[in-house]
């Protein structure tokens, strides 16, 4: 499992563990039942505390992405599709708010907006 930790960052580094994994997760390349390493291999592999990395799992295991089982390890969980949905729904949120605080800020006007969104969304079409 590749986690690339960036000290050129705010985001704290058992966030950027969560976001990475939970980003496996979503789009594929960690299915479900998947093993995850342990939160010792972890650790060791990418030089952090191994606190960090159970902070990490916790916040994956209270988000419903992965299960941990004493004994056994943690495992990505069978996933929802409506919860899949929600969470990349709640992704695309963040970015049109953060680009709606923009358009306010600099007086672009929300059709112009819109209008970007749908040539955006539409593609290279």
């Amino acid at each position: 499992m590749d986690i690339i930790i960036s000290s050129n960052t705010s985001k704290p580094i058992y966030e950027q563990i969560t976001l990475q994994i939970k980003a496996m997760i979503m789009n594929g390349e960690l299915q479900t039942g998947a093993p995850l390493p342990s939160m010792r291999a972890l650790a060791k592999s990418i030089h952090v505390s191994v606190i960090t990395v159970q902070t990490a799992y916790e916040n994956l295991q209270r988000d419903g992405f992965i299960e941990t089982t004493v004994g056994r390890g943690s495992f990505v969980s069978a996933q929802n599709k409506d919860f899949v949905q929600e969470e990349r729904q709640r992704r695309a949120e963040e970015h049109l708010q953060e680009a709606a605080e923009i358009g306010r800020t600099y007086g672009i006007p929300v059709e112009k907006l819109v209008e970007l969104l749908k040539i955006f969304y539409a593609g290279d079409d």
